[in-house]
């Protein structure tokens, strides 16, 4: 793959996972959804998979925030890329601002998977793990 491909794989899959936050954190469901593949799977600690864009609409709703918080995602490493498929590696600090202020709820961590679909970079399976 040239460079200037990897680039454009790279920005493409950074891209999806800062609107997923941001999106995320704002209680946009549908903008999150949006960013899944229709037959996507989440995986989370404790809980069985989630799968497809009906279940993953209604988790979400389920998250919508309470009060104002930030998922913070960093070191977001591309571990395999091609011009249609791509795997990230990445940390995760999950932070909610109370009466006292931000407060680090759970650091974690994210092995995604996305595939260009239709154009657009899409998750097609994200597994989280909590430290």
């Amino acid at each position: 793959m040239s460079e200037s491909t990897a680039a454009w794989v790279a920005a493409g899959v950074r891209g999806v996972l800062g609107e997923h936050t941001r999106a995320q954190d704002s209680g946009r469901t549908d903008d999150v959804v949006a960013l899944y593949a229709p037959d996507a799977v989440l995986e989370l600690p404790g809980m069985d998979p989630i799968e497809g864009h009906d279940a993953l609409r209604k988790a979400f709703n389920s998250w919508a925030p309470a009060q104002p918080q930030l998922h913070l995602v960093t070191n977001t490493v591309i571990t395999s890329s091609g011009e249609d498929e791509a795997t990230a590696s990445s940390d995760v600090a999950f932070l909610q601002r109370g009466d006292s202020g931000w407060a680090v709820q759970l650091v974690g961590h994210y092995e995604d998977t996305l595939r260009r679909q239709e154009g657009a970079w899409r998750l097609h399976r994200r597994s989280t793990t909590f430290q």
